[in-house]
This record gives structure tokens, C-alpha cells and sequence, in this order.
């Protein structure tokens, strides 16, 4: 189950393997330890350093969960460490991908157009996008129906057994552009540890809190607790299925 201390644990180990050398002089596992290594954080994330660009001409939750694979899949080597070292930073934008094409150069384009993705890349490169595009509506709420099945794009090695997966989303108080943030770093992130792969299925749990969630998880997306910031909260979780 999910509890503060597999918290704790998990976000120590997100934050050793991205910033070893917070680790290296702060307990991540002591409260005092923990909250001067997430103020740190905080701090250098104040402005992205490496970050993707998403711009969304609309929004459909099951084809931008697969785009959204299909985009971190063709990420690696040296521009994934970057990215990873910046926290997976993406900002998502309200935009045409069609109508911006001549005047930028995108990493993935959905195949109906709807999203498309810059970057990762240094924050330059990406600033007069950022600067022409308003940020993608913060107040909408997210269109969630329990069940609901995402089959990723089945072109990996031959030979490779698909795997489904359950992907839990805590709802209670979330706006869509708070879960595109939680998701967009679950499946990121899940996609570079090769948690996630070609053809897998991913079917949407949502629910008011991930706390009677059992595991084992393959994948967690951490922050601070509303109105609580000294404790955790999961605000998504990747199982895998029986």
C-alpha cells in the first residue's frame, strides 16, 4: 500500500539518481534532510533548464497519452540525461501545431495534428515558442472514464510480450493542466527506464486518492500534500496487471 515512508523512499531515489550530489550531503530520508533537498530542487527549478515544449491544439486523453509515448520513446543518450537532470521539465502550450510548423522545428507531431512537441532541449532554444503561446488552460477539468484502454504503438523487436499495465490518476481537486504535469512525467519517465514499452496496454484508474492503491508499483509521480507540505502525495501510479 501506499504509505509515507514508500514515499519517502521513492522520492530519495528519484531525487540520488537526477541529483547525486544532494544526496551525497543530505539524509533524503530525514524530514529535515528531505525538505532542504525538495527546497532545492524548487529553487533550481524556479526556471527550466532543458525542458519539451508541448503545444495542444486541443485535448483527447487516450491519443495524447499515446503521442505522448511515442514522443519520450524517441528520446535518448545524452539529450535524455539532460532532461531527466531537469526533472523531466515539459510546459504545455495552447497553439496550432499546423500553423507553427514553418517557424519551428518539432521533436514529434501527432498524427492528427492535435499536439506536437519540441525539445527537450536548452531553454533558449524554446523561448520564443514559449513567448508567442499562452499556457494551455489551467482551470478545464480532466475527461476521465474508469477503464478507459490506451494501447501503445506495437513497433518495438519482434518477439517482445506486450505488457498491461494499470495506470492510476488521483483526482480529488485536479485540473487538466495539473494532470497533463503528473502524467506527462509518469509516462515520460516510466518510458525512459523502459518500464513502458511497444505495444503495451495502459487501462485508466482514476480515483479521488491513490491511498488504497496496492502494489507493487513500477512507477510513481510524487509531490507535496495540499495544505500539508511536509507530507507526500502519489498523484499517479503505473501497476502492472495480474
Amino acid at each position: 500500500m501506499i504509505s509515507q515512508q514508500l514515499l519517502r523512499a521513492e522520492n530519495a531515489r528519484r531525487i540520488r539518481a537526477v541529483r547525486p550530489e544532494l544526496a551525497a550531503r543530505l539524509d533524503l530520508l530525514s524530514d529535515a534532510g528531505l525538505a532542504a533537498a525538495r527546497a532545492e530542487v524548487a529553487a533550481a527549478g524556479a526556471e527550466p533548464v532543458v525542458p519539451a515544449v508541448c503545444v495542444l491544439r486541443g485535448f483527447e486523453l487516450s491519443a495524447w497519452l499515446r503521442e505522448t509515448y511515442v514522443f519520450a520513446r524517441g528520446i535518448g543518450g545524452e539529450e535524455a540525461a539532460a532532461w531527466r537532470q531537469d526533472f523531466t521539465r515539459t510546459v504545455f502550450l495552447a497553439g496550432n501545431p499546423a500553423q507553427l510548423r514553418e517557424r519551428f522545428v518539432f521533436s514529434h507531431v501527432a498524427a492528427d495534428g492535435a499536439s506536437a512537441w519540441l525539445g527537450p532541449a536548452p531553454a533558449e532554444q524554446s523561448t520564443a515558442l514559449r513567448r508567442l503561446l499562452k499556457l494551455f488552460p489551467a482551470t478545464a477539468s480532466l475527461p476521465t472514464a474508469a477503464g478507459t484502454v490506451v494501447d501503445l504503438p506495437a513497433d518495438g523487436p519482434v518477439g517482445r510480450r506486450p505488457v498491461r499495465h494499470e495506470l492510476h490518476l488521483a483526482t480529488a481537486g485536479l485540473t487538466l493542466a495539473q494532470a497533463l504535469v503528473h502524467l506527462h512525467h509518469l509516462l515520460s519517465e516510466a518510458v525512459l527506464d523502459r518500464v513502458l514499452g511497444p505495444g503495451d496496454r495502459l487501462v485508466l484508474r482514476p480515483v479521488p486518492h491513490l491511498v488504497g492503491v496496492s502494489g507493487p508499483f513500477e512507477a510513481l509521480r510524487i509531490g507535496a500534500a495540499p495544505r500539508q507540505p511536509q507530507l507526500l502525495r502519489a498523484h499517479a501510479a503505473l501497476t502492472a496487471c495480474p
